[in-house]
């Protein structure tokens, strides 16, 4: 098989970075690691072919800057690059950037990534080609009167979102008129500080809802599939911590539906790629959607294990031109797949971040178990990135099977050093809704200890480990000494070209 490409730039770090690594090095793709000065001693820099450093720890002057990551493309040889998740993974002018520098851009084309990136847009594609929405607004919210005219109409309580929103800022809860003004003001605050955009919309609160999305891949000849559902209700500052598929919700009818609904949504934007269509359920199954996120998803390897396909590969394939090869008939589905966030975060003081150096760590193993990790013993957790460090994901024939595996799989899980989530996700784990299926976004607020953290742990012990972060990273970093990459030393060819620098 000719590979799709023969070398590939990944813009991102971590564990995603090491995701693509695997994936390449399994096409025989060369890779090109990129890296900040908090990262040198990374998993993904020592697992590439080639690393190249990009400059200071804080994202803006390393991982964002669009200048510096094409240029490492160039000066490397790589054909591609592809952005992971976060960072400039949803960012339109970055992949117009890769196109006009003569990089492929592995991901969807930018014109779908801003007809999916504006919310409002998103709803307006939604109702033109009937997928049901949350009833709400289509438009921009305009101004308090408007917002207290479309609130009564569509009845309290209200969510006021950010257009260009995501991860939970720029969104309210409003229960009443009361509430309305103070709550908009807000909203468009922190909109504005997130996503250098104020606007704003509204819409009826589902009440009790379960988050499930859907993936889809679509290629460049009209072909487009989805690859069932996951299950993401389970969330803390909506920010997902244990996701699976099947859904224990969805039947498969409703599957269907959703699936159509997906693919009817991607094909209408043009969308190219893997991407994932997200849906808000409620209590009498109905389903609406939510947004469309135009990347990979972090959640991606229970997909994986379900259907038995590579989504990276599939990327890789499909940002080459070839088509997928497949029909939405020759897609099946095979038990039941549980991931795990094993976050750097202290569940006892309220999920605060615990960047620190692992000095132990013992992941587990036994069939159908996978570590995606980007942490190794003695590697130094920065305070300056997002705080995942692995994902758990288990597989098993059922939905009770997967359970016992993930619990047991949880337990083996060892890692000092720093704080993590490991203890919050073996609660989750055993917790008797969780076994039942009675899953809905509101599940942590039911979790002792699982939404505010325990009050064991006092302010000031708090405050102090602030302090001796902060004190911590105004320290110079060490120089790393000259870094060999494994590939070099297993014989791999034309890896000789590796460097840190």
């Amino acid at each position: 098989m000719t590979p799709p490409f023969s070398k590939v730039l990944i813009a991102n770090r971590g564990e995603i970075a090491v995701r693509v690594i695997r994936a390449c090095h399994e096409l025989g793709i060369g890779t090109v690691a990129v890296f900040s000065e908090a990262d040198r001693e990374a998993l993904h820099v020592l697992q590439a072919d080639q690393a190249v450093a990009l400059g200071p720890a804080p994202a803006a002057d390393s991982y964002l800057n669009q200048e510096k990551l094409i240029a490492a493309a160039h000066a490397t040889g790589a054909q591609a690059v592809h952005p992971g998740y976060g960072f400039l993974a949803e960012n339109a002018t970055f992949a117009e950037a890769c196109a006009a520098a003569g990089l492929t851009f592995i991901g969807p084309p930018p014109a779908a990534v801003r007809a999916m990136g504006d919310k409002v847009a998103a709803r307006r594609v939604a109702e033109r080609i009937g997928v049901p929405l949350v009833p709400g607004t289509t438009e921009p919210l305009a101004d308090g009167a408007e917002a207290a005219r479309i609130a009564r109409e569509i009845g309290y309580p209200v969510m006021i979102k950010a257009a260009m929103g995501g991860g939970g800022k720029g969104m309210r809860l409003v229960h009443g008129y009361a509430e309305l003004e103070g709550a908009l003001r807000a909203a468009r605050s922190e909109a504005g500080a997130a996503f250098g955009d104020a606007t704003v919309y509204i819409e009826r609160y589902v009440t009790e809802p379960r988050h499930i999305e859907v993936q889809v891949l679509a290629d460049a000849h009209g072909s487009v599939v989805h690859l069932g559902e996951r299950e993401c209700s389970i969330q803390r500052r909506h920010q997902k911590l244990v996701e699976e598929s099947p859904s224990p919700l969805v039947d498969p009818d409703m599957r269907r539906r959703m699936g159509e609904a997906a693919c009817r949504l991607t094909s209408a934007v043009g969308y190219v790629n893997a991407g994932t269509v997200e849906f808000l359920v409620d209590s009498q199954r109905n389903f609406y959607f939510l947004e469309m996120n135009t990347r990979l998803q972090v959640e991606h390897p229970v997909t994986e294990l379900v259907t038995g396909r590579d989504l990276v590969r599939e990327q890789l394939r499909i940002a080459a031109g070839e088509k997928l090869g497949y029909t939405q008939d020759d897609v099946t589905f095979r038990g039941h797949a549980i991931e795990c966030r094993i976050n750097a975060e202290d569940p006892d003081a309220n999920f605060m971040p615990s960047p620190g150096t692992i000095v132990g760590l013992r992941a587990p193993g036994g069939p159908w178990v996978r570590d995606d990790s980007g942490i190794y013993a003695g590697y130094t957790v920065p305070r300056f990135y997002d705080t995942l460090m692995a994902k758990l994901i288990v597989w098993a024939s059922d939905r009770e099977g997967a359970i016992a595996r993930m619990a047991r799989a949880l337990a083996e899980y060892h890692v000092s050093g720093v704080r993590t989530t490991l203890p919050v996700l073996r609660r989750i784990i055993g917790h008797p809704d969780f076994a039942a299926g009675r899953l809905d976004t509101h599940f942590m607020d039911r979790l002792p200890g699982g939404r505010a953290g325990s009050s064991r742990r006092s302010l000031a012990i708090v405050a102090a480990a602030i302090e001796a972060y902060e004190r911590a990273g105004k320290e110079t970093p060490a120089p790393a000494a000259t870094a060999v990459s494994p590939w070099t030393r297993a014989g791999r060819p034309g890896a000789s070209d590796w460097r840190a620098r």
